[in-house]
């Protein structure tokens, strides 16, 4: 697996992990939704990049549309959820439209993780 993977699978980890603390927060700290949906969407992006890694690392070493979509999800996921959970949490928000920017790039990270069914062939040694 090469570092951008791991990269990846540690953002990932770290993302779960962030997902339980705003569903635990949203349970004892505040009632409000976005936490509730700021937890779902960061422990469905988990597992998204997880398995968008291990679709990548099954093709080999190289460039994958997988590496690139789970990238774009991460990258998203943090974006729309960190958003989210630090307008309840804080009342901090990180700049204007940074919901709706992250958001679309997690529709775009989908969209392109999908093109990873049409690569051709197995890089696999």
């Amino acid at each position: 697996m090469n570092a951008y993977r791991r990269f990846l699978v540690l953002l990932a980890g770290l993302m779960g992990a962030a997902g339980v603390a705003a569903a635990a927060a949203g349970a004892h700290v505040s009632p409000d939704p976005n936490l509730a949906t700021a937890a779902s969407f960061l422990m469905l992006g988990a597992a998204a990049v997880i398995g968008a890694c291990a679709l990548a690392a099954a093709r080999g070493q190289g460039w994958s549309f997988a590496t690139a979509g789970g990238g774009i999800i991460a990258l998203g996921t943090l974006l729309f959820s960190g958003t989210l959970a630090g307008r309840v949490l804080w009342d901090v928000v990180l700049f204007p439209m940074a919901a709706p920017i992250g958001g679309t790039m997690l529709i775009v990270g989908w969209l392109v993780l999908g093109l990873a069914a049409f690569e051709r062939g197995s890089r696999a040694g």
